[in-house]
């Protein structure tokens, strides 16, 4: 049976709608641009029923009444993002992320202006004004806002890691963690949260525990202690246990326990610049150890010395390890 006659968009559909979405949202498209979308809508019930999903994925945030295309209309300024690398990008995700995928490029704007920002490689470590201790791990944006009835950081791009400390105004107020697919409470507890490639972020809680609110679940997901989860727009999927000194960066380490090559430098690769690949026949290497962020070319060498591979710069932009 079709998607169309099970009531449910087809995938094409939903990747051209939110290639819509992304295009439309995010600047002033022209007249033209509006114009192309309208007959993209006219094409079928298809497409009208992609639309009207990916909207609703997104939260209720981006109807078509608030978007920044609804006033392009009126201004007709053509907007400078390109439709067919969208696309690319989105062919890439499972029709669940779609709504992460557009919640994250929206905070990733809002992270442009952030009080707070690190570059590639650096790490930072903030006093909060309640005694709490606040890490921002390589390329992230956040907001630290103390209002009268809340505490309250976001978290527009990257990770942070947070210590929570006993409110010392009375009556105490709640804590929370604000990311583009939800919210997150701290209840008495010591946590970290990451933005996946995905869009989705990655909750990793050390102590006490962490309420997940999804921004378009009905109810809270109580994280504990030693345990992990992704927080969808949508739900909160558990991962197990949290991975032994996965805050290892905070001390400018990272800490392999038998990691695969390729993720470990993966995450490497969050620490500088340019591409850093693995070839295929050396990807289920296995890693054990601790590593200093500082100098990731020294990783690179130890690895090398430690390990039956070889590290090649074809370009000044691209490291490739491979086999020997």
């Amino acid at each position: 049976m079709s998607p169309l006659a099970t009531g449910q968009p087809s995938r094409e559909a939903l990747r051209q709608a939110a290639e819509w979405f992304s295009v439309l949202q995010s600047g002033k498209p022209s007249a033209a641009d509006i114009q192309d979308w309208q007959q993209w809508l006219a094409t079928g019930t298809g497409a009208q029923a992609a639309w009207q999903r990916v909207e609703d994925l997104a939260g209720g945030l981006s109807r078509l009444s608030s978007l920044p295309a609804r006033q392009a209309l009126e201004h007709g300024a053509r907007l400078g993002r390109s439709r067919r690398s969208a696309l690319r990008a989105l062919a890439l995700l499972p029709l669940g992320g779609l709504a992460a995928w557009l919640l994250q490029q929206q905070s990733e704007r809002r992270g442009w202006l952030a009080d707070y920002r690190t570059s590639v490689g650096e790490r930072r470590e903030l006093q909060l004004a309640d005694g709490g201790r606040l890490w921002l791990n390589t390329g992230s944006a956040a907001d630290v806002d103390y209002q009268p009835g809340l505490r309250r950081i976001a978290l527009y791009a990257g990770e942070l890691l947070l210590s929570t400390s006993r409110d010392p105004v009375q009556p105490a107020r709640p804590m929370v963690v604000d990311v583009a697919p939800g919210r997150l409470q701290a209840l008495g507890t010591r946590f970290a949260v990451r933005y996946a490639d995905s869009g989705a972020v990655h909750l990793a809680v050390f102590e006490g525990r962490v309420a997940a609110q999804p921004r378009a679940g009905s109810s809270l997901v109580v994280v504990a202690a030693g345990q992990q989860a992704l927080v969808w727009p949508d739900r909160v999927e558990a991962l197990g246990s949290v991975a032994a000194q996965a805050d290892g960066w905070t001390r400018g380490m990272l800490v392999a326990d038998n990691m695969r090559l390729d993720d470990f430098l993966a995450e490497l690769s969050r620490y500088r610049r340019g591409l850093l690949s693995c070839a295929p026949e050396v990807a289920d290497l296995r890693i054990v150890g601790a590593y200093p962020l500082a100098d990731t070319d020294q990783v690179l060498q130890a690895l090398a010395s430690s390990l039956n591979i070889r590290v090649r710069q074809p370009f000044p932009w691209w490291v490739s390890v491979e086999g020997m």
